[in-house]
């Protein structure tokens, strides 16, 4: 059974993670994904454990569901055919700057001028109408923008980057989401549209949902931040044994947790039942969390945390998300034959369809693709 996306044309100009990985979820879905890469590869060839060069893991893990051509965008001849796949097209997805793309007549304005029906999606570092529009943009680059990297100052850290490269992949899900509304869009009137994805703007936006705090309002009623996140006594704490991550969040989670722990003291205060109370003791609380977690090893507090239905999760490597039951009794971890990376393994799309299921028809493209 096709996907929901299936017979949508999408023409890739994209490099990186935030493009490809956009792509890749639109080719889960079932579009027809062309990914455009100049003479030398896409640079994300390169980076990561490879049985082969230029066909690295982060490679392999953004760009299933697709296939490849090499264009020299340097060179007339391949600039035209570019165009002419462009024509054909449902959506056209890059991550140039868009002054780049305007010297290239690939700008907006100029292809729906010709393509009226067209998808343009621009994935850029700033807004276009901000002065920060010509800057080069990367994930650290944006973490650092957005006050994401400054987040850990609340826990008494350095500045540091998230470990994964968050704005690059929350930069992917807004391009998506943007994407399937503006096909809706075309469903309707029968017109294409110009989308423009900035990387700050979509980070700064994911940030402040809760970090805003009492900066949300005019005049302020308080600083901005969320202070249960930033405390800095959220953490996974010790057990006797390893690790756990334990969120008591209702007044009555906290009750049945210091009950576990034979802290009765501390059950019976009356702050508990009042949620504006609880989120200002939220330092004391999460120390006492800690203080009594340290106690028992973690197979024990695991069956008094399940026996009280308190949210908790053991603190999972993705070494061990490999042999997770959950996971696999939903199949989600597959193994694949790559036609010349031999036996891979990768996640299923998350996202399920009760009537259009997402799918893996292709692994990523090799490294060499032809110019057809």
């Amino acid at each position: 059974m096709p996907g929901p996306l299936h017979g949508i044309k999408v023409v890739d100009l994209t490099t990186v993670i935030a493009g490809p990985y956009a792509t890749q979820m639109l080719g889960d879905m079932g579009a027809d994904v062309l990914k455009v890469e100049p003479p030398g590869g896409d640079v994300m060839r390169g980076p990561g454990p490879a049985r082969s060069p230029g066909m690295g893991a982060a490679f392999l893990n953004a760009n299933r569901n697709k296939s490849s051509i090499t264009l020299d965008l340097k060179a007339e001849r391949d600039l035209a055919q570019l165009r002419d796949l462009i024509a054909g097209a449902d959506i056209f997805i890059h991550n140039m700057r868009m002054g780049a793309a305007r010297k290239s007549d690939l700008g907006p304005d100029t292809l729906l001028a010709r393509q009226s029906r067209l998808i343009y999606c621009a994935i850029v570092g700033f807004g276009q109408d901000g002065p920060y529009r010509d800057r080069p943009a990367y994930d650290d680059i944006i973490q650092a923008a957005s006050g994401w990297a400054a987040l850990s100052r609340h826990a008494g850290d350095e500045p540091r980057y998230a470990p994964t490269i968050v704005a690059d992949k929350t930069t992917a899900l807004f391009a998506v989401g943007a994407i399937n509304a503006a096909l809706y869009h075309r469903a309707v009137s029968g017109e294409g549209q110009a989308i423009e994805v900035p990387m700050f703007e979509a980070m700064v936006s994911f940030l402040t949902v809760e970090h805003l705090g009492g900066r949300s309002f005019e005049p302020p009623l308080g600083p901005s931040g969320y202070s249960r996140v930033l405390s800095r006594n959220r953490r996974p704490y010790r057990t006797a044994d390893g690790y756990l991550a334990v969120m008591p969040y209702t007044g009555a989670h906290w009750r049945a947790f210091f009950r576990a722990a034979a802290r009765v003291d501390w059950a019976d205060e009356a702050a508990l039942d009042d949620t504006a109370a609880r989120a200002a003791m939220i330092d004391t609380l999460y120390d006492r969390l800690a203080h009594c977690l340290v106690e028992r090893r973690t197979a024990e507090w695991l069956a008094l945390l399940a026996q009280a239905d308190i949210p908790c999760s053991t603190v999972n490597t993705i070494d061990d998300l490999l042999d997770d039951p959950h996971l696999g009794a939903t199949g989600f971890f597959e193994k694949t034959d790559h036609p010349t990376e031999g036996r891979l393994v990768g996640t299923k799309p998350p996202v399920r369809f009760s009537k259009t299921p997402c799918s893996i028809d292709k692994l990523a493209p090799g490294r060499n693709p032809a110019n057809t």
